[in-house]
């Protein structure tokens, strides 16, 4: 009684300020997410520079900078650069041996390919998309799915590693849904290669990590594409 007549004396609790900042900007970050999402299920422009131009409104409003999105210079850059490299070899075999193979055989249907149908024995064209591969995907699409946005919607989440699982999992599906000219299969794949990406930012704490495997995997499938044409899983 003591307790609750004290409670009446003092009147309502009043909320720090700083816990309704931080409400107001996770508010902020439903909008970004939404409009985010919204760009890429439309398939609004290029959903990519969409992206990044609402990530540029978003830290120049925050008044932060790109290391907020998680563009942490690497402690190791060369270790880093031959980790990652290695688990995007591995993870290529992975994709021809078992993820690929199995997407195909349970919807009836093979990754559409055919755009890179003509980088086969061309050196000019493969050259100008490992270029595309390695700023516009690589840094791009790093910078603006696992970077941005993966970034706003662990706002609106809860902390800890449900909302981390959950931030990853919605960006990793709307990065696959931005691959649709790549039929069903190239969704299921995209958002698995979406998943590794995040897996690699977060253990090595950058999103150069995932620009890294990302840029490789392209490079991969660009070179393969060039000797032998476009290929499907091994079985």
């Amino acid at each position: 009684m003591a307790i609750e007549r004290t409670a009446r004396r003092r009147g309502p609790v009043v909320e720090p300020p700083a816990a309704g900042w931080r409400r107001s900007w996770a508010i902020v970050a439903g909008v970004e997410v939404l409009l985010a999402s919204a760009a890429v299920l439309i398939d609004l422009l290029v959903p990519t520079l969409v992206l990044l131009a609402l990530a540029s409104a978003s830290l120049l409003v925050r008044r932060l900078g790109p290391g907020s999105l998680g563009l942490h210079r690497p402690a190791r850059a060369r270790r880093l650069v031959i980790e990652v490299l290695g688990l995007s070899v591995a993870w290529t075999l992975l994709t021809l041996a078992l993820l690929m193979p199995v997407s195909e055989h349970l919807t009836g249907q093979r990754r559409d390919v055919s755009q890179f149908s003509a980088v086969q024995g061309n050196v000019g064209l493969l050259l100008y998309l490992l270029l595309m591969s390695w700023t516009l995907a690589a840094v791009g699409e790093e910078v603006a799915y696992r970077g941005y946005l993966q970034t706003r919607i662990r706002e609106i989440l809860p902390e800890g590693r449900t909302g981390l699982v959950l931030a990853v999992t919605l960006s990793s599906a709307l990065f696959g849904l931005a691959h649709t000219e790549q039929g069903l299969v190239g969704i299921l794949l995209a958002t698995s290669d979406a998943m590794f990406f995040s897996v690699l930012r977060y253990r090595h704490h950058t999103v150069w990590a995932s620009v890294l495997a990302h840029g490789f995997l392209n490079s991969i499938g660009l070179v393969a594409y060039f000797v032998a044409g476009p290929f499907y899983g091994l079985w």
